[in-house]
């Protein structure tokens, strides 16, 4: 993750350098395989310099409503997570994380109009057409241009053209074997397994059978967690 966190120290510097009233990040976009860690990294993102965040799960939220909101005249009408986190925060500068973002469908209307998440960021992510955008629930212009985004995919080239230009891809590549090691031991002792515990993890990670695929933190992650659970089962009587 260190070309992302890289940015986000120089966005930082810059924000200070230039006497901003908040902290302004140029809308980011993790390309990765899955499982290196860009989800937890996009939240812990938005914990690490206390801003209120929001998070979208583009493959449970493919229509632009959830983040936009929609029109009065709609029987489920209401205002998106993006005004609504800033008007309940009172902050302009909160973290917008979108997941999955290339799996976004495209929802179309009985008119033919289209309602794709991807589309909708189109507006959001440029600064001229952001500070004057309009919400459709409320029906009132808002200037959303401080609005931080952190948007993570595990294949750019799913993503509309209009969409890259305005936020090139960051490439991530994947972990290789000594830091999928690193990870399990550090995140073995914080958990208190033992050291076989830690060991046989290692070795069901790199037995050949798992060669085919690439390791993971996620499949680290769940080793890690059974282990824990295994260790801190009750006793059989």
């Amino acid at each position: 993750m260190a070309p992302a966190t890289e940015i986000v120290w120089h966005a930082m510097r810059r924000s200070v350098r230039e006497g901003a009233h908040g902290l302004r990040l140029p809308p980011l976009l993790l390309d990765g395989p899955p499982g290196i860690g860009k989800s937890h990294w996009s939240r812990r993102l938005g914990a690490f310099l206390m801003l209120p965040t929001t998070v979208v799960e583009a493959t449970s939220e493919s229509a632009s409503f959830g983040l936009t909101g929609s029109q009065r005249g709609w029987g489920n009408a209401q205002p998106g997570r993006l005004i609504e986190t800033i008007l309940r925060n009172l902050v302009a500068n909160p973290l917008v994380v979108i997941d999955e973002l290339e799996k976004a469908g495209t929802v179309t209307s009985s008119k033919g109009h289209s309602y794709g998440l991807a589309d909708s960021l189109l507006p959001l992510l440029e600064t001229l057409t952001s500070r004057r955008w309009k919400c459709p629930y409320y029906d009132i212009r808002f200037d959303v241009s401080c609005v931080n985004y952190v948007l993570t995919c595990n294949d750019y080239r799913r993503l509309p053209e209009p969409l890259l230009s305005r936020c090139p891809p960051i490439r991530l590549r994947n972990l290789n074997k000594d830091e999928i090691e690193g990870f399990v031991r550090r995140e073995g002792e914080k958990r208190c397994l033992s050291d076989l515990a830690i060991e046989t993890i290692l070795e069901a990670i790199q037995h050949p059978s798992c060669r085919t695929s690439q390791p993971s933190l996620r499949l680290a992650s769940r080793m890690l967690q059974r282990a824990s659970e295994l260790e801190n089962a009750p006793p059989l009587h």
